[in-house]
């Protein structure tokens, strides 16, 4: 038989606002995309911060209002975002939550939680497809918009790293043999990483050649003049 998930929980904080904060966060694991509109509050302790006495709370999950909103398209794009990844989340069984910053230059969606190894998937492509999705339900029938990354466990941080050093070694290599050479396919936003990272490398250029998903950024040394 399966184990009821909890619709309640109880969280500390150096504020109510904080308290209020962690008990809906302990929630989103269970309920992904849950938030203020779908809870109810009950203070437990007021705190006080002078005397380092935390505050306290209880949050309780109204379910039916929950099933409502997980069902609703938002009007914003980073809720958009933040609602795909939030089912997609859901749909492959994961206990995480999922955070949403919005930059001028980008919305970012980080997946917090354990064994996300199933989000990411082989080399990135289940995460790389989610990104993909996001961007364009955040921005259906717009021409223009800002870029959409979606994160796990540190993930992108680690990829972007290893795309570094593979195009430092492309670079070395083109020098040395001078020819160009490729790179591992990879999709547009990695692409774009790279060329980014070495545009202000003089010695060499940089091109795309291939059909996607096959795809590869090339680097070809620049013969002097």
């Amino acid at each position: 038989m399966a184990t009821e998930k909890p619709t309640s929980a109880e969280a500390e904080g150096t504020t109510l606002g904080e308290a209020k904060w962690h008990a809906v966060k302990a929630l989103e694991p269970d309920f992904p995309g849950v938030g203020a509109d779908c809870v109810s509050f009950e203070v437990l302790d007021e705190g006080d911060d002078a005397e380092g006495h935390p505050a306290r709370v209880r949050v309780q999950l109204d379910l039916e209002a929950w099933q409502r909103m997980a069902h609703e398209i938002p009007e914003e794009p980073a809720e958009r975002v933040r609602a795909v990844v939030a089912r997609v989340v859901g749909a492959l069984g994961l206990r995480a939550s999922v955070d949403i910053e919005e930059s001028a230059e980008e919305i970012r969606a980080t997946v917090n939680g354990d064994d996300l190894g199933l989000l990411i998937g082989r080399h990135g492509t289940t995460i790389d497809a989610l990104q993909h999705i996001a961007m364009r339900a955040a921005y259906h029938g717009v021409a223009e918009h800002k870029a959409v990354v979606v994160d796990a466990a540190g993930y992108r941080e680690r990829r972007e790293a290893a795309l570094r050093r593979a195009a430092d070694r492309a670079v070395e290599d083109a020098l040395s043999y001078g020819r160009p050479v490729e790179l591992e396919p990879m999709g547009p936003h990695e692409r774009r990483t790279v060329h980014v990272y070495l545009r202000d490398r003089p010695e060499v250029q940089t091109h795309s050649e291939g059909d996607e998903p096959e795809r590869r950024l090339v680097v070809t040394p620049v013969r002097p003049a």
